[in-house]
């Protein structure tokens, strides 16, 4: 598994990655797509782009920094490098295979390749969001572990890990997500920022969000001087899980 995961295509030539394209397909930088985008993709691009540009409505990315993908069938559409997120357009499908192979468009896929072809992989996530959220950025340099300050923990399957600090973009970094998210929804990346994942990019970016939450929730406890905030046990997140079994509507 780590081998096939070290096969993601990231080390493209690098003068084509400052560029922002690829040239996949063609001789050119502006070569042709590998084949046509499906009406499918087209629709889950719409919503991948909708999805970057909520990040940083919502503070949780500066700039281009963060990314996500979002998988159709067995190609994985995700962000571009380096491209403002407001200035994607529909001719701007970016997507690879599993294999990390480029098969649509011509922009350079995010840099973070291996982190989300990890993760469509091993799991069986429809999509993924990953941050520079402040809040889980601080307390990915405190603690080895999300304090369990809320009973929202269980909604990302228990206490939620850091994985320990790799360069971004690398096998390593993925390998390191990957454990920290054994039966876990959700990580933190020390030093670095969250990465979560989802059915869809809607459950991926809510989770993504609780999770930042949650953080700020312990920073704020913890920063008051000579009080420690009271943490749940594992019976009550136990008692909290069996709750949200059966939370929302029922269809």
């Amino acid at each position: 598994m780590a081998d096939e995961r070290r096969d993601t295509g990231a080390g493209r030539d690098a003068g084509a990655e400052r560029d922002g394209r690829t040239g996949a397909g063609g001789s050119g930088p502006r070569g042709p797509r590998t084949r046509a985008v499906r009406p499918e993709e087209a629709e889950a691009w719409a919503a991948l782009v909708a999805t970057a540009r909520r990040t940083v409505a919502d503070g949780l990315v500066v700039g281009t920094s963060g990314n996500v993908s979002v998988r159709v069938g067995d190609t994985v559409l995700l962000t571009p490098s380096g491209v403002p997120y407001d200035r994607l357009a529909p001719d701007d499908v970016t997507g690879v295979g599993l294999d990390g192979r480029q098969v649509l468009g011509t922009l350079v896929p995010t840099s973070e390749l291996p982190l989300h072809l990890a993760i469509h992989r091993t799991t069986d996530a429809g999509a993924v969001v990953h941050t520079h959220a402040v809040h889980a950025t601080a307390v990915s340099t405190l603690v080895p572990e999300l304090p369990p300050i809320h009973y929202m923990t269980e909604a990302l399957g228990g206490p939620v890990r850091v994985a320990p600090y790799a360069t971004y973009g690398t096998p390593e970094l993925a390998e390191n997500m990957l454990r920290a998210l054994d039966g876990r929804t959700g990580c933190l990346l020390q030093n670095h920022g969250t990465v979560t994942y989802g059915a869809t990019l809607d459950q991926a970016y809510d989770r993504t969000a609780q999770l930042e939450w949650m953080c700020r929730v312990w920073l704020t406890a913890s920063s008051l001087p000579g009080r420690t905030p009271s943490l749940l046990s594992p019976e009550q997140l136990a008692a909290a899980q069996e709750r949200l079994r059966g939370y929302g509507q029922r269809t």
